[in-house]
């Protein structure tokens, strides 16, 4: 077998920089393994020996050249200097989502109200995220919440960050005043206002003499500070299991200013929350005395928040990375 140091040297020579090196270093391997593997079909003891020596005195050769042209370019790139405060002119630079835009906004309300954020699992037990919450396995209300599961019927993806509230009712002795911001899944189809995976805003207080007054006052507070003062709110009666009483939450359509328009189906109100009284249930499964502490909860959809709040139609823009959409917002 021929021996190409000349070819492996000439290449070495001319290698402008050290990934080319290295891969003159990964090609000189796979040919030492090939002469290695032509050295083992030699039966005889002598010319074995002479074309072992023959491969280590050619190996001894080329190594020593590859390992000096990467020492000199490891070197020429520790002399390099550059100041690092240098700005390039054409580094543009980004705008935050939209979505975190927005909810930096309501966090910073809800934490003058008093309230502090928690975090939970994405992945979460059905007990938390149903059973806990007044939904047992049999009861209708979780065909609206469907979500995807991960280990059935058991591990699922949340499908609301009321889970959350669980948790912390677990850890925590009364009073508290807490919000739960995360991603949630549900099985949607996709349309203008619908996506399988959104994000959710919960809020929970719980505490002695806690009262429906001070749902409303919170939440009053909340959509005035940030749509702004002249927003009207009304409450209506609806149901979930989780909440006895249930308000819906409705806002004047800032768009039309309650003449009706295209955004609030002619209506001049837009549905923006969902909220109630706790449970008493909810109460005694999550270790809370029912009988001397009373809360409110009440939950709403970033996205769909976001759409009124930035004036968009669709809710899969905020996913398709769209820089001009957000230079505008």
């Amino acid at each position: 077998m021929i021996f190409n140091e000349e070819k492996f040297l000439s290449k070495i020579s001319v290698a402008k920089n050290k990934n080319e090196v290295l891969k003159i270093n990964s090609e000189l391997k796979k040919y030492l393994k090939e002469l290695y593997s032509e050295l083992k079909k030699i039966g005889e003891e002598d010319e074995k020996k002479l074309f072992g020596k023959k491969i280590n005195d050619f190996k001894n050769k080329i190594q020593p050249e590859i390992e000096k042209k990467l020492k000199l370019f490891n070197e020429n790139l520790d002399n390099i200097s550059y100041d690092p405060y240098i700005f390039k002119p054409s580094i543009k630079i980004g705008n935050s989502h939209p979505l975190i835009k927005l909810y930096k906004k309501m966090e910073k309300v809800l934490i003058n109200l008093g309230f502090s954020v928690v975090q939970g699992p994405e992945i979460e037990l059905d007990r938390y995220n149903f059973e806990k919450l007044n939904m047992p396995h049999y009861h209708p209300a979780r065909d609206m919440q469907d979500t995807f599961y991960v280990i059935s019927p058991k591990v699922l993806l949340r499908s609301h960050t009321s889970s959350v509230q669980i948790r912390t009712m677990e850890k925590l002795e009364p009073p508290m005043s807490i919000i739960s911001p995360g991603t949630v899944y549900r099985v949607d189809d996709i349309d203008t206002q619908h996506t399988p995976m959104f994000y959710q805003v919960e809020g929970l207080t719980v505490g002695e003499k806690i009262s429906f007054a001070n749902l409303k006052f919170v939440l009053i507070t909340f959509l005035k500070e940030i749509f702004g003062s002249s927003t009207d709110v009304r409450f209506r009666p609806t149901y979930y299991p989780y909440t006895e009483p249930s308000a819906a939450i409705d806002m004047s359509c800032p768009k039309c200013n309650k003449n009706g328009c295209a955004t609030c189906s002619k209506t001049g109100w837009i549905t923006v929350l969902g909220s109630g009284m706790v449970h008493p249930k909810v109460f005694e499964d999550s270790g809370v005395d029912s009988e001397k502490y009373t809360g409110f909860a009440f939950g709403l959809g970033l996205n769909r928040l976001a759409m009124i709040y930035f004036g968009m139609n669709e809710i899969k823009k905020f996913y398709e990375n769209d820089v001009s959409i957000w230079n505008q917002l």
